[in-house]
């Protein structure tokens, strides 16, 4: 069982009439025990929520309002958009927030219509081992095509292509492009190095991709 996430109140409670209980929802990923941060049954304190982790898509997570007094947490599910079925309050986005981020953001819905005060607790059940996009890879690399990113993992251009493969013969190390399309319809060029990140181990100069980044590898002008 892991992480978590609440908001700490114990007085003046007027709680609102308690909300069905939320079916779970359909689950189309694998699934991970999470690490251990906590269960959301026996969290009561904002302090002990996990704060780094962010949600993805089909991680499993459990949810209650401690001043409800409900023995079994609610199971919520973050679906292929992102968003949790969150009881009294419907869809809510959830994707790229932590545990303790989710539940910041809903106390103050809850407490505006539902709750005088309501501590939120979230943890994480299970995390979706499903890939969290693709990268492409053009250009003079051993395999061109595309390549899933992982869940748990930050997936950098030189990762992305040593896990491809590595580097052709004739490539060019030193001008390596990333190309990110942003959602304006515009391009983002970045020129990676990777003979200083690979030979020289500067790995602050080694971007994170993202889904639907392309790494192109030009050949080399001189080939010997």
């Amino acid at each position: 069982m892991p992480a978590s996430l609440a908001q700490t109140s114990s007085v003046g409670y007027t709680p609102a009439p308690s909300a069905p209980r939320a079916e779970p929802a359909s689950q189309p990923y694998y699934v991970q025990p999470a690490a251990s941060y906590g269960s959301a049954s026996t969290l009561n304190s904002i302090d002990a929520l996990n704060d780094q982790t962010k949600l993805k898509a089909g991680d499993q997570l459990s949810y209650r309002v401690v001043e409800e007094q409900e023995t079994e947490p609610n199971l919520l599910t973050v679906s292929p958009t992102g968003d949790v079925e969150v009881p009294l309050l419907g869809h809510y986005p959830a994707a790229g927030k932590t545990c303790r981020q989710l539940a910041t953001q809903l106390k103050p819905l809850l407490e505006k219509d539902y709750f005088y005060k309501a501590t939120v607790i979230v943890a994480i059940n299970s995390l979706s081992t499903s890939p969290i996009g693709n990268v492409y890879l053009t250009g003079q690399v051993k395999q061109q095509g595309a390549i899933p990113i992982p869940p748990n993992e930050v997936l950098t251009v030189s990762r992305a292509v040593l896990l491809d493969g590595g580097l052709a013969d004739f490539a060019d190390r030193r001008k390596v492009r990333l190309l990110h399309h942003n959602a304006d319809g515009t391009t983002t060029t970045t020129i990676v190095d990777l003979k200083e990140i690979l030979d020289h181990g500067k790995s602050e100069k080694d971007p994170v991709v993202q889904d639907g980044d392309t790494i192109d590898v030009p050949q080399r002008l001189i080939n010997f």
